[in-house]
């Protein structure tokens, strides 16, 4: 098999090509590796291989596992694999090794899949872009020179790029979604603890993160879910394992009464602007589900942006702070002599100030978001949105620049953090962080099912995703509903590929 052929076909495609014996797991190892050979130097969305191990672990696959031997790659964050570097992105733990896998990856194996090494993220995933200090940064394979999103950027360069059919990633705020919607790709966020977490992380960011996918097509995230979800022996969200997501693409959901909104409660008070092209993807979307006979209603979700912003915010300055003691503890270095990044640095010194009460308050309104939005899916049963407000932006675009990194480093002085929190310094770096990207933590504060599919191209030719979020738990109908989409769009075939041979030609 050739590389070019190897790119055309989803997960599901080369697992049967596998048992079906017109392929070799061997063979499909080495097409992956020279698919990234030859094309990661110009995007940079691996940063580790494990070519080796991932050759000895393709021969002893089950050829009748799901995946069967198809090459996959690991978020360089969470996703451990004993013995092997785990650097979350950063400088100070590049000689980290943890000791056992995380169950992801031990799922995923299971499954039939085959991790050829491990994709680039920001310092410890705390971005919706991926421009790490510690690495290169990855490029959008649509456009190069583009961003391809964050956290999991690197994860959906490879997918978009042709590295491999899909990648394994997580969302905290949005990290498999944004950047599926930057890259054209279907990015599904399944319900809180749905799929399992490392015992010691089980409810990192207060559960608002979750594993799964960046894949292709949606029959592949429905199979991988099908293999990875239940939660781990000490999580501690009783999620039990179930089965059906897979089969229940094979037939038509039922009409579904669908409320769409231009997300305006959640950005306005960030001074986000939305392009007329996000405005055109999601009055799209609303119109096909209103011709496949579906009852749609202009509905915004009965939530405070603002609230939720400072929530957000407040609990990720907390988590940044214990994330960093982390680190000092197993590095042995002391938090002010880690290598991290100005901005990392800040974040942590300003979440280390935060006072119990007030990452209490912030936790409780993320329970009165949860709770609006259930009564909301009384009437609904589900919502569209923007995932962002436009296509990708230039690398560096978004990244602090030296002056705004000046004022991060002065925040990060002691004496002066707490200062800052009074004189309402987090609040100006909340908007300025969220105003792009404001649509998307709605779900993991309330933990419901959310995913962005590639719907739309702008004028440009760029990728613009559509989220759309379901009811708590209901991710076998959210994702029945994707199929019903992808059906009538087929994207799965309008990939970059060719744009992006030509661009690096």
């Amino acid at each position: 098999m050739k590389v070019e052929e190897y790119q055309t076909f989803d997960a599901t495609g080369l697992s049967e090509l596998v048992r079906r014996g017109e392929v070799s797991r061997d063979a499909l190892c080495e097409v992956a590796i020279e698919a990234i050979e030859r094309r990661n130097p110009a995007l940079h969305a691996v940063v580790r291989t494990r070519f080796e191990q991932a050759r000895r672990e393709s021969r002893v696959v089950d050829q009748n596992a799901c995946f069967a031997g198809v090459p996959t790659l690991a978020k360089d964050l969470l996703m451990a694999i004993a013995g092997e570097p785990l650097a979350a992105g950063s400088a100070s733990l590049a000689e980290w090794r943890p000791l056992e896998d995380s169950p992801l990856i031990t799922r995923a194996r299971q499954a039939g899949l085959v991790v050829l090494g491990q994709t680039a993220t920001p310092e410890f995933g705390l971005m919706a872009i991926t421009e790490p200090k510690a690495f290169p940064h990855p490029h959008n394979p649509w456009r190069l020179g583009h961003s391809p999103g964050g956290s999991s950027g690197g994860a959906a360069a490879a997918v978009a790029g042709g590295l491999v059919p899909l990648a394994l990633a997580a969302d905290g705020g949005g990290s498999i979604r944004i950047p599926a919607s930057y890259c054209g790709l279907f990015g599904f966020k399944p319900t809180r603890g749905r799929t399992p977490l490392p015992p010691a992380q089980a409810e990192v960011w207060q559960g608002a993160v979750v594993e799964h996918a960046i894949t292709k097509s949606v029959r592949d995230s429905a199979a991988l879910l099908e293999h990875i979800n239940g939660a781990g022996p000490s999580g501690p969200y009783p999620v039990a394992r179930e089965t059906g997501y897979l089969s229940a693409l094979s037939s038509p959901g039922p009409k579904r009464r669908i409320a769409v909104s231009l997300g305006e409660p959640l950005s306005q008070s960030l001074g986000t602007t939305l392009d007329p092209e996000t405005r055109k993807a999601v009055e799209h979307a609303a119109k096909t589900l209103a011709d496949m006979g579906h009852e749609v209603s202009w509905c915004d979700p009965p939530v405070d942006g603002a609230h939720l912003a400072s929530s957000y915010l407040t609990l990720y300055l907390g988590q940044v702070a214990a994330d960093l003691s982390w680190v000092s503890r197993e590095t042995g270095i002391s938090r002010r002599r880690l290598d991290i990044e100005p901005a990392t640095r800040a974040i942590g010194r300003l979440g280390a100030r935060l006072s119990a009460r007030e990452y209490e308050l912030g936790r409780r309104e993320w329970f009165a978001a949860a709770e609006q939005m259930s009564v909301f899916h009384q009437r609904f049963d589900a919502l569209v949105m923007p995932v962002t407000a436009s296509s990708a932006p230039r690398i560096g675009e978004l990244y602090p620049c030296r002056t705004r990194e000046r004022l991060l480093s002065l925040l990060a002085v002691p004496g002066l953090s707490r200062l800052a929190l009074r004189a309402g310094a987090l609040k100006h770096l909340a908007m300025e962080a969220l105003a792009r990207t404001p649509f998307t933590q709605l779900a993991n504060l309330t933990g419901q099912p959310a995913m962005s599919l590639p719907l739309h191209r702008d004028a440009a030719g760029l990728p613009i995703g559509v989220q759309i979020v379901g009811r708590f738990g209901e991710d076998r109908a959210l994702l029945q509903l994707a199929h019903e989409l992808e059906q009538r769009d087929n994207w799965q075939h309008h990939l970059p590929l060719q744009a992006f041979s030509a661009q690096h030609a």
